[in-house]
């Protein structure tokens, strides 16, 4: 994705025939890459005691394989490259036969319990940036779930009145907007819309210093659509970076084919009240210009890289979600609380996952239920939890409440000398810091400067 991109200089694109050359071994001196991962496996296996990894998790990622082996071919085709075909199509047969080899070899063996021992949960929360136990996440977690609900309500029986709805539950609100489906090429007019009518706002409330070019938005192919079904923010690369920036892409969302079952698409991010609140997380003021700030303003690597983690991250993306939705259209606040709604239920239904205090169907009938996701999502969701990421899902609620706790403290010391606009100008040029280095920063440095 790197070497075949729009911003990258197109005399680094041959280096992808390089790659493939050297994965599959056909450049001198290299090994194929299959071969290396069955060999490190099969010494994994003649281990004592091995834990195998979970059949759940190996399933769902064995099953994504092919789309993204097609999706090289796509890419290469793009970009209109000479020569890849025949280190491709090798490489493609090396990895189905690596495919084949582990279902028959770890597969076979996996583990039924997808559950993390609680040790390495407990780690895994620490990675991410957590740093309180995960009961302690969860009982916090479930009292915003309810705040928030009733933060919903009046707002649903406003757009209810409105709209001459039958029903004024948020539930059924939501599901209503979500009616207003958009697909294809309408899905980038959407959201450029959307971006522009944000930057507006964002100008006009001084919320934070945007920078005079515009943001860059894409549609996903549909290899990265089924790796990746929600909008993301691809990062620019923070080493050796030659001018590329953070890109927003899109996912896909084509009508069900012929005998699909509509039960099985996403119909989370498509709509025009979505649009607002994934705009302000994963482009402005959110992602984008959380990561492109620290490119362009020069960060240094440990805050850029080595500081790193979800709740550095995901918290400013949340927080950037919620310093928009004042101004939102209703529809598109009702969206936002949802979404902010969403992140409260993962950092509950995550750890009660884990310790085994709910099923994985008890998880999915909240997000159905409650949160009013599609199917196709709530299974992500939970799969998200149970198998690709446990504990990361916590960390945008947490990364967000100590953003929260931040700001009000920043407040109450600077009283009416405090700027919402130099205070989220200070916190972006911090880079990736530690909800407890960047409280040392705003104390110590900005408070005493803005006095």
């Amino acid at each position: 994705e790197i070497l075949l991109d729009e911003q990258t200089d197109s005399s680094r694109r041959g280096a992808v025939i390089t790659r493939l050359k050297k994965y599959t071994g056909m450049a001198k001196g290299y090994r194929p890459l299959t071969t290396i991962m069955q060999e490190r496996v099969q010494q994994q296996i003649a281990k004592p005691n091995v834990v195998y990894p979970s059949k759940q998790k190996m399933e769902a990622e064995l099953s994504r394989n092919q789309s993204v082996v097609e999706g090289i071919a796509e890419l290469c085709q793009k970009y209109k490259l000479q020569g890849w075909e025949e280190p491709y199509n090798l490489l493609k047969k090396q990895l189905a036969d690596y495919d084949k080899w582990t279902r028959d070899n770890v597969l076979a063996k996996a583990r039924t319990d997808f559950r993390l021992p609680a040790e390495e949960y407990a780690l895994e929360l620490e990675g991410y940036g957590i740093d309180i136990p995960p009961a302690e996440v969860a009982k916090m977690a479930h009292k915003a779930f309810i705040d928030i609900q009733n933060e919903m309500k009046p707002i649903a029986e406003q757009i209810a009145k409105q709209r001459n709805l039958p029903s004024t539950d948020y539930r059924d609100v939501i599901r209503e907007l979500k009616k207003a489906q958009v697909h294809g090429d309408s899905i980038m007019p959407l959201y450029a819309r959307t971006l522009k009518g944000i930057e507006d706002i964002i100008r006009k409330e001084q919320l934070v210093t945007l920078p005079n070019r515009p943001a860059i938005i894409r549609l996903a192919t549909a290899a990265e659509t089924a790796q990746r079904p929600a909008p993301y923010m691809m990062p620019p690369p923070f080493l050796n970076n030659t001018g590329q920036r953070g890109v927003f892409v899109l996912p896909m969302n084509m009508p069900p084919a012929a005998g699909e079952k509509e039960a099985l698409k996403y119909d989370d991010f498509t709509f025009g009240a979505a649009s607002w609140t994934l705009t302000a997380h994963e482009a402005r003021p959110g992602h984008e210009l959380q990561f492109d700030k620290m490119v362009e303003e020069g960060v240094s690597k440990a805050r850029s890289l080595y500081a790193f983690n979800s709740v550095n991250a995901e918290g400013w993306g949340l927080y950037a979600e919620y310093i928009i939705r004042p101004y939102m259209p209703l529809e598109g606040q009702l969206i936002s609380l949802d979404y902010r709604l969403l992140r409260a239920a993962r950092a509950f239904l995550d750890p009660e996952l884990q310790s085994g205090k709910i099923t994985q169907q008890q998880a999915i009938n909240v997000l159905l239920n409650d949160v009013v996701q599609s199917q196709a999502m709530a299974q992500q969701e939970v799969e998200r939890y149970a198998n690709r990421a446990p504990g990361q899902a916590n960390s945008y609620f947490y990364g967000y409440t100590k953003m929260l706790s931040l700001r009000a403290d920043t407040e109450k010391a600077l009283g009416n000398k405090f700027s919402t606009l130099k205070f989220h100008d200070f916190i972006l040029s911090q880079g990736l810091l530690p909800p407890s280095l960047i409280r040392e920063a705003v104390l110590t440095e900005f408070v005493p400067h803005n006095k």
